[in-house]
């Protein structure tokens, strides 16, 4: 009964209908399993960090749940984000941020699996257009913030610490950067179990 209650406040948290059907919460409430506590705990403690505010916090999420595919938490993180003053163009960008990074990740992450056995790709140039990186809305630094977070959910190495340099170089603290990470890891978690 604790975890049906725990389940309830858990969408009451996300803003999400109790009555919709979510199969793996139900099992996990059903199955008693105490993770749904720890993933409802987490997901408060993420989407509330003294280091990164409420709205960017909602804007991460949103690009984590674009790279997720995940409709129910796109529709909650961004009507979210439009409750605490994003705009249709910075909802807009962070669709733009994480389309961007998909094909970013995808190529370097092959550059740098190849760099040993065919030195010749770092060589060819990208051919990639990224306009959206130069002059963004959300400004440079907490769009290099979210490149990271995206990059980080895809595995990009090479992405990774492009983007983790250019955001200290920006002014960005390590603790801001580490915050970001942990709230991109917590909600690709959630993407699986909330669908």
């Amino acid at each position: 009964m604790a975890l049906t209650e725990t389940k309830k406040d858990f969408l009451k948290d996300l803003d999400l209908d109790e009555n919709a059907s979510y199969p793996a919460l139900e099992i996990m409430s059903d199955g008693e399993t105490k993770y749904l506590r720890d993933l409802r705990i987490n997901a408060k403690n993420v989407l509330s960090s003294t280091n990164i505010q409420p709205k960017e916090s909602y804007l991460l999420a949103l690009a984590v749940a674009v790279n997720e595919k995940n409709d129910t938490l796109i529709k909650s993180f961004s009507d979210k984000s439009k409750d605490l003053g994003a705009t249709d163009a910075e909802l807009a960008e962070t669709y733009a941020c994480a389309s961007q990074l998909a094909a970013n990740n995808v190529f370097y992450r092959f550059r740098h699996f190849t760099k040993e056995s065919n030195s010749v790709y770092q060589t060819m140039p990208a051919g990639i257009k990224m306009n959206v990186m130069m002059n963004p809305i959300l400004g440079k630094e907490f769009f290099e913030l979210m490149s990271l977070v995206v990059s980080a959910v895809n595995g990009c190495e090479s992405c990774v610490n492009s983007h983790e340099e250019s955001v200290r170089k920006l002014g960005s603290s390590d603790a801001r950067i580490f915050d970001s990470i942990r709230l991109a890891s917590v909600i690709r978690g959630l993407a699986l179990v909330v669908r």
